[in-house]
């Protein structure tokens, strides 16, 4: 286990298998140095513990929580493409969708969830840019949806850059 890893321990956290496709898509995708999940949902098991619109079935406080059941998913998705979390360079932008009522507003206050989540397992490399939006309806009635982009170290030292052959600028 990595040093991520052995700090998701610290906090009672585990990391989950990667919650497989709902449809035509890959659970996190590698572009360059970096990875770009799907929207993450809070499954748990397989499953969403809650289900309902944030403001009406779902408290804000239980979206909260979900929110950062889906940044673990997250994590379990990126490391199913980079190989280990410790190559998490920084995250770069988190996106949360929160299917709420018509009169909801506390949409940054759940995604918090998420990034607080990547701060406490990452420090300073979880910093990121943010975007909370609030949606009518989400995959499976889930009251929150979340997708990570991080930028990734090399894998190895040697590792050259696309289009720079030998590993060393002209």
């Amino acid at each position: 286990m990595g040093a991520v890893e052995d700090r998701l321990a610290e906090l009672g956290l585990t990391l989950p298998e990667v919650v497989p496709p709902l449809a035509a898509y890959q659970p996190a995708v590698q572009s360059g140095p970096y990875v770009y999940t799907s929207g993450q949902l809070p499954m748990v098991e397989g499953k969403l513990p809650v289900t309902g619109k944030v403001g009406l079935e779902v408290t804000a406080e239980e979206a909260k929580e979900l929110a950062r059941t889906c940044a673990l998913n997250a994590l379990a998705a990126v490391k199913s493409v980079a190989g280990d979390l410790d190559r998490i360079a920084r995250v770069v932008k988190v996106v949360g969708f929160v299917a709420s009522a018509a009169d909801f507003t506390g949409q940054p206050g759940v995604v918090n969830g998420a990034s607080e989540l990547l701060g406490e397992v990452l420090g300073d490399k979880g910093v990121h840019a943010r975007s909370a939006v609030g949606v009518a309806v989400l995959p499976l009635d889930a009251p929150v949806e979340v997708e990570v982009q991080v930028e990734l170290l090399p894998s190895t030292p040697w590792s050259s850059s696309p289009g720079d052959s030998a590993g060393l600028l002209p």
